[in-house]
């Protein structure tokens, strides 16, 4: 991908968070982290959509075991509609990883097998959220949508992505710079 225009905003590390007036049967309701955004476009991982799978199970497809009934138990995310057969982690720490991408403040993303391996023999990342599929925006998209008020962009927070449970991320998010999502008007216009 290439750098963006030096007069761009670029979007990573942000959290892109539904507006009620999005009625996208996906993306409704939902909060994005944008790992990668420049002139090309833009990706990112939905972090609040349960999968129908566990860790477990996505580890026992891969042929890996594990002893930790904690981290199999964990939820997989349905990281969005793009590659939904490819796996992402975001996760933190200061470990490399075959594939891994920068998100910024020490948030990683990575598509490589080692990690969940590594996660498995308990010598993963410290935080770590495993996603089945990504979200991807075209060149401008993401930009026109936003202009379009289908979103609300936030700077990132952790404890967002890590501690709170799936269902609160999203008042959550859109409260971290003082807005209630559910008092919000489920349409918006231009003056």
């Amino acid at each position: 991908m290439r750098v963006m225009d030096e007069h761009a905003q670029n979007f990573g590390n942000h959290l892109l968070i539904a507006l009620p007036s999005l009625q996208d049967s996906y993306f409704e309701r939902s909060v994005t982290l944008i790992c990668q955004h420049d002139d090309d476009g833009a990706m990112g991982v939905v972090i609040n959509r349960p999968s129908d799978y566990t860790v477990g199970e996505v580890l026992q497809q891969m042929g890996v075991s594990c002893s930790d009934n904690g981290l199999k138990a964990q939820l997989v995310l349905n990281g969005g509609p793009v590659h939904p057969e490819r796996g992402f982690v975001v996760h933190d720490g200061d470990k490399a990883w075959d594939s891994t991408l920068s998100i910024g403040d020490g948030l990683f993303l990575t598509t490589s097998r080692d990690v969940m391996e590594a996660m498995a023999r308990g010598e993963g990342p410290p935080q770590a959220l495993v996603a089945l599929g990504c979200a991807g925006w075209g060149a401008g998209q993401l930009e026109q949508e936003l202009t379009d008020d289908s979103w609300l962009l936030v700077p990132n927070r952790q404890d967002v992505l890590f501690e709170l449970p799936m269902a609160q991320r999203w008042q959550a998010a859109a409260g971290s710079i003082g807005i209630d999502l559910l008092n919000h008007a489920s349409h918006s216009g231009h003056a």
